[in-house]
């Protein structure tokens, strides 16, 4: 499917999803978020998908926040839809079964931090900045960002940003646990393949499993996360793949993971 505003490049199963306006910097629209729910479903849906990269086009910005001049013509109405179909995007994201990896090139503001929050884990260039300045507008970050960044880091260190609409730099991002890796700008991309390309050689069942683990475990109390993780490790022992990879194991061999 053809997008204005997105491009999407797979290579042995290594989708990369670019935001490419580079002239406004990759801000969202309505018109982005919707191709991106789009794309993203379509992702999820492609059999030759194993893992997704999430960037931004251009040397300047990742995404540097939603489009402030749409934003500023709407009413409380119309806002309030656009932070529905904004937090839409994000929870798909987290509901994939495929991983999801930002790789934070440039500017990571408002909406385009909590792109990167959505997502499973972040690189970031050295080059890349990262807030939250909504509040700087009047307003508070309605992507999901105020609940995102607030269980990534504690409650504490989300309240500083949130509240005084500062940017900071990637190691500082790295250091607060919002990134985890930072590389030189030339080598983001490299290396955010190498660790899909990681993912991607191992039971795609059973990193699905483990993303929902992870991903409802921390809604859970935890003794029912511990309860959910073991029927999760239970249900895998019927799949092809575990059978696949524990006779790969014995016989001193590369596993061929099917995906099922």
């Amino acid at each position: 499917m053809e997008f204005s505003n997105l491009l999407i490049e797979t290579v042995d199963g290594i989708a990369t999803l670019t935001v490419n306006r580079p002239q406004s910097l990759n801000a969202l629209t309505g018109e982005v978020l919707r191709e991106l729910e789009c794309a993203l479903y379509g992702l999820e849906l492609d059999p030759e998908v194993k893992v997704v990269i999430v960037t931004g086009a251009g040397e300047k910005a990742f995404v540097a926040g939603a489009d402030i001049k749409e934003m500023a013509a709407m009413d409380a109405c119309q806002a309030h839809e656009f932070a529905c179909t904004g937090q839409r995007v994000m929870q798909l994201i987290g509901q994939m079964k495929k991983p999801v990896i930002a790789a934070v090139n440039g500017f990571a503001l408002g909406g385009g931090l909590e792109l990167a929050l959505a997502c499973d884990f972040i690189y970031a260039s050295e080059k890349a900045k990262f807030g939250l300045p909504e509040v700087t507008l009047g307003v508070i970050p309605g992507f999901g960002g105020t609940q995102n960044l607030a269980r990534l880091i504690g409650p504490n260190r989300a309240k500083e940003l949130i509240f005084t609409g500062r940017m900071i730099s990637a190691v500082k991002a790295g250091e607060w646990g919002i990134v985890n890796e930072v590389f030189p700008p030339e080598e983001l991309l490299v290396k955010a393949r190498e660790t899909a390309e990681a993912i991607a050689r191992n039971g795609l069942k059973a990193v699905a499993s483990a993303k929902d683990a992870v991903a409802n475990g921390l809604n859970m109390a935890k003794g029912d996360g511990f309860r959910y993780e073991a029927s999760l490790f239970g249900v895998l022992f019927a799949s092809e793949d575990q059978k696949e990879g524990m006779a790969a194991f014995g016989e001193r061999r590369k596993a061929e993971f099917k995906g099922r």
